[in-house]
């Protein structure tokens, strides 16, 4: 996977399946979307004629997106999907773009997706919690927009642990983070965050936010299976529980 590229003035493209994507999560979109550059290229395909796109219609000119009509070519099809794979393989051969978002929730977007990052340019993927798989992890980093995203854990400590079982019990989860600090760990077995962070944005389509946590520290902090420490400058270390030293 490509690194996260984050300069305020690079220029970014973002494409939206509206068929397959959320009207209400527009304004989380571009706002994530803000953290990597300037939005200068917005575009939503799909049959505008549809009653079934009304609700994008309240949303286009209210934030700058440009709508891309494609008709049904035959009942039940349309040529959305390829007007907006075209769309993208032009703006990133035209334009100096280094970050293409996808708004869908629809699995035909993987090869597209994986084609894009073969050129360098990270793609941010956009969708419901009913995304494939394959998409979602053809992607550099994939948020799911029915997440309800809070700053920190609840304080309800009856809560909080619920929350820490359920984390602690996803094995995907607790397997990349742990593959994660033992590939940066030191002789003293602590690890920096930064280092964690990028490891895994480089090796899955992993967001924090999925699992309820604005930052990556925030989720370490929620699971009680590492240890954690501030130091060298007020950053963030973390380590295993229970780990020893490397031997020399």
């Amino acid at each position: 996977m490509t690194k996260r590229i984050q300069d305020p003035n690079q220029q970014i493209a973002l494409f939206i399946d509206a068929d397959n994507a959320p009207a209400s999560s527009i304004s989380l979109v571009l706002s994530d979307m803000a953290r990597y550059g300037v939005v200068s290229i917005r575009r939503a395909y799909g049959n505008w004629k549809s009653p079934h796109l009304q609700s994008w219609e309240a949303v286009l000119h209210e934030n700058a997106i440009q709508p891309i009509q494609q008709f049904d070519l035959i009942k039940g099809k349309n040529a959305s999907d390829m007007a907006l794979a075209i769309d993208v393989m032009d703006v990133l051969y035209l334009k100096n773009v280094h970050t293409i978002g996808l708004m869908s929730s629809d699995c035909d977007f993987t090869p597209l997706a994986t084609r894009v990052l073969s050129d360098g340019v990270q793609v941010i993927g956009y969708g419901e919690k009913k995304t494939p798989q394959p998409f979602v992890r053809s992607c550099s980093r994939f948020l799911l927009l029915e997440k309800e995203i809070t700053n920190q854990p609840s304080n309800d400590e009856k809560c909080l642990f619920k929350t820490q079982d359920k984390l602690k019990c996803d094995t995907k989860l607790i397997n990349l983070l742990r593959e994660a600090v033992s590939a940066h760990e030191e002789e003293d077995g602590w690890a920096h965050l930064g280092r964690i962070g990028s490891h895994i944005s480089n090796h899955d389509s992993f967001d924090s936010r999925n699992y309820g946590y604005k930052k990556l520290s925030e989720l370490f902090l929620a699971i009680d299976l590492f240890e954690t420490k501030i130091a060298s400058g007020n950053h963030l270390w973390v380590k295993h529980k229970r780990s020893h030293p490397k031997k020399v």
